[in-house]
């Protein structure tokens, strides 16, 4: 039942909770018990909503950031990740397998002020031994949701040679 409530939630944050205990045929007092124990339980940890910044004229630079890093003894990763995370710049941390440590997301308002991030900040922690910037050039879907309804049809010339 738990996994049906939070497929649920996750495509939609703002069901309403009387459609979800008709579709699942629970109670709505089970449903809100069941949604308020995976909350404390830290399953749940969040709502959120998802904006297509691009549609406003709010101006927003993300990139992709690779982490290569040095593991701490004793504490692997955790420790280094615990600190890249409170930077308020940092979306997202993924430890990742393969040719770097981690995977950094990070939202800053120009290309020029996520570029000061990653020379002030995440290049000169002491465990951090290189880093590779990947700025976003347009999202086609975030997080399951697409963030376009239509392609445009490219309305440029045709030239051949």
């Amino acid at each position: 039942m738990r996994e049906k409530i939070l497929s649920l939630l996750e495509k939609n944050a703002r069901i309403d909770l009387h459609e979800v205990s008709v579709r699942l045929q629970i109670e709505e007092n089970v449903l809100l018990n069941e949604i308020s124990k995976m909350e404390n339980e830290g399953i749940i940890c969040g709502y959120y909503t998802m904006i297509n910044w691009d549609n406003t004229s709010k101006e927003l630079c993300s990139a992709l950031i690779e982490v290569k890093v040095t593991p701490q003894r004793g504490v692997g990763f955790d420790k280094i990740a615990e600190r890249i995370k409170e930077f308020p710049e940092v979306t997202s941390i993924y430890l990742m397998a393969g040719d770097y440590d981690f995977a950094v997301m990070i939202e800053g308002s120009t290309m020029k002020e996520v570029s000061k991030f990653v020379f002030e900040k995440l290049s000169t922690l002491d465990s951090v031994l290189s880093t590779a910037t990947h700025f976003v050039l347009k999202k086609y879907k975030d997080h399951g949701v697409s963030m376009s309804n239509t392609i445009k049809e490219d309305k440029r010339m045709k030239v051949t040679y």
